[in-house]
C-alpha cells in the first residue's frame, strides 16, 4: 500500500471519528441513527446472552480494540523518554532548592519551559488514538443506549443491590455504564500486560 493512500486512510478514519465523536455530543438525532444501524450488526446478541453478558463481550472486544490501536499509533518510547526527563527535573530541581542553587533553579526551569512544547505533541499522540477508538466504541455505546432504552432491565449488584440499568449512580453516570466500564477495566490491562503496552514505570 502506497504512502499517500495510506495517509488518505488514515485521514478519512481520522475524520470518521472526529465526526462520531462530537456529532454525538450535538445531535441526540445522530446518535440514535448510529445506534439504529449498529443493531443490524449486534441485535442477535442480546437474543442469545443475557444483558450483562453482552456488555462484557462488548467491553472486552472495545478493549482489545483499543489496546491495539494505543500499541501502533502511540510512540511508547517518546513518552517514556518524556517521563524520565521529568521525573530527572523534579529531582535536579529539588536538590538545587535544597542547596539554595538559583543559578541551577533558573536552568532547570529553562528546560522544562522547553519541554513544554513538547507538551502538545503528547497530547495529540494520545488524542488520534481516541479518535481511532471511537469508531467502534461510539456506535457500540449508541446501540446498547438505545437498546436498554427500548427494553428497561434490572441487574444485581455487588453491595448496591438490584436497580435499572438505566438509573442514574450519580451525576450523567448510569448503571450500565458502571458495568460496561467494571468489565472493560481487567480485560483491558490484560490484553495491554500480553501485548506489552504502555510499560512505563
Amino acid at each position: 500500500m502506497s504512502t499517500g493512500l495510506t495517509k488518505t486512510l488514515d485521514n478519512l478514519a481520522l475524520a470518521v471519528g472526529f465526526f462520531l465523536f462530537f456529532g454525538i455530543m450535538v445531535s441526540a438525532d445522530l446518535r440514535h441513527l448510529i445506534g439504529v444501524a449498529t443493531g443490524y450488526a449486534l441485535e442477535w446478541m442480546p437474543a442469545i446472552l443475557p444483558f450483562h453478558v453482552v456488555l462484557f463481550v462488548l467491553a472486552a472486544v472495545t478493549g482489545l480494540y483499543a489496546s491495539l490501536i494505543q500499541k501502533y499509533t502511540m510512540d511508547w518510547d517518546f513518552l517514556m523518554r518524556q517521563q524520565e526527563k521529568m521525573k530527572r527535573l523534579q529531582r535536579d530541581m529539588k536538590e538545587a532548592q535544597l542547596a539554595g542553587d538559583q543559578t541551577r533553579q533558573q536552568q532547570l526551569q529553562a528546560e522544562q519551559m522547553k519541554m513544554v512544547s513538547e507538551q502538545g505533541k503528547m497530547m495529540q499522540m494520545q488524542f488520534k488514538p481516541m479518535l481511532y477508538i471511537g469508531i467502534i466504541s461510539i456506535p457500540i455505546f449508541a446501540w446498547a443506549y438505545n437498546y436498554i432504552s427500548q427494553n428497561p432491565m434490572t441487574m444485581t449488584f455487588p453491595f448496591w443491590g438490584t436497580h435499572d440499568i438505566n438509573a442514574t449512580i450519580m451525576g450523567p453516570i448510569l448503571f450500565w455504564y458502571y458495568w460496561y466500564f467494571v468489565c472493560s477495566l481487567p480485560v483491558s490491562q490484560i490484553i495491554r500486560k500480553a501485548l506489552n503496552i504502555g510499560a512505563m514505570s
